[in-house]
């Protein structure tokens, strides 16, 4: 089985994943991706290219953009010389997370597809980053995986979260069951409680899967039952998932920084910086600070 295949229901046949979505439309997320940092290997890049170059280390090759009206041109520069691959989708109106993954179904084109939010950045903690680990994970099981990370419940309102069962002999893999987007701690606590995490803490979603046609064609269902009303959300879409076919929540060997919360893009830099050709400087400036703030 090479690297990049996945399950297809439809054909009972084994397909690489080539195609990769990023999703930048929300109005709190579109100017994220553009942001600048200062990436492991020195380079200064947007947050977008070090998304784009996630993806490429994952094997796949086309690359969706879902923005906002009249982005394309911003998100073409922030891409440097990797804007030459990418494709761009509007979604012309906020009608939801799942709505705005739909909206490039013309691209998927019936094949399997991974998916990453252009608000969150991933340090490894392997050789391999964490989107070639979710894509390989996907290839030997043979089905949609999404990424998760145990998190703490006082950021459940943040998040989608899964509950389900771990997966006989396996660590980090789980049979997903539920699905519940930004649940309340009590809901939390009656309907995802997975054996052998820490108490408190739940599966959150990475802001990364690797998902099959079924999902498109679970949110088309969707969007044509609630037309321009909105709320369409791909958690309600996940959670079907789960009835229809085999479906797993891992975790990786890694951490994912959300840029859009407070401090968010600062805790990533220094994350990123710390995972760096560059850690010992980093430190150094660190410690210096710290000395400064304690005189």
């Amino acid at each position: 089985m090479s690297l990049g295949a996945v399950y297809n229901p439809t054909n009972d046949s084994i397909v690489e994943i080539k195609k990769a979505i990023i999703t930048a439309a929300s109005k709190a997320q579109r100017t994220l991706p553009l942001q600048t940092l200062v990436d492991r290997d020195g380079a200064q890049k947007s947050a977008l290219r070090i998304i784009i170059e996630e993806i490429l280390d994952a094997g796949a090759e086309e690359i969706c953009v879902v923005v906002s009206p009249g982005d394309e041109a911003a998100y073409t520069d922030a891409a440097g010389h990797h804007g030459k691959r990418l494709q761009f989708v509007e979604q012309p109106a906020p009608l939801g997370y799942g709505h705005a993954v739909w909206c490039a179904n013309k691209f998927t084109l019936e094949q399997p597809f991974l998916l990453l939010v252009g608000d969150h950045l991933y340090v490894s903690g392997g050789q391999k980053r964490c989107a070639q680990q979710l894509v390989e994970m996907a290839s030997a099981e043979n089905c949609a995986v999404s990424a998760v990370q145990a998190t703490h419940e006082s950021k459940l309102p943040y998040y989608g979260t899964v509950g389900g069962k771990l997966v006989t002999g396996r660590k980090g893999l789980y049979e997903v069951a539920e699905v519940i987007e930004k649940p309340a701690p009590t809901e939390a606590e009656q309907r995802l409680i997975v054996a052998g995490l820490r108490a408190g803490h739940y599966l959150c979603f990475f802001g990364m899967h690797v998902l099959t046609p079924t999902v498109m064609n679970i949110l088309a269902d969707e969007v044509a039952k609630r037309g321009d009303k909105g709320g369409v959300q791909l958690t309600a879409a996940l959670a079907k998932l789960a009835v229809r076919e085999r479906y797993l929540a891992c975790e990786l060997h890694g951490r994912r920084y959300d840029i859009g919360v407070k401090y968010g893009l600062l805790t990533a830099q220094l994350a990123i910086a710390l995972a760096g050709q560059d850690r010992d400087e980093v430190m150094t400036g660190l410690v210096e600070l710290l000395a400064i703030k304690g005189k």
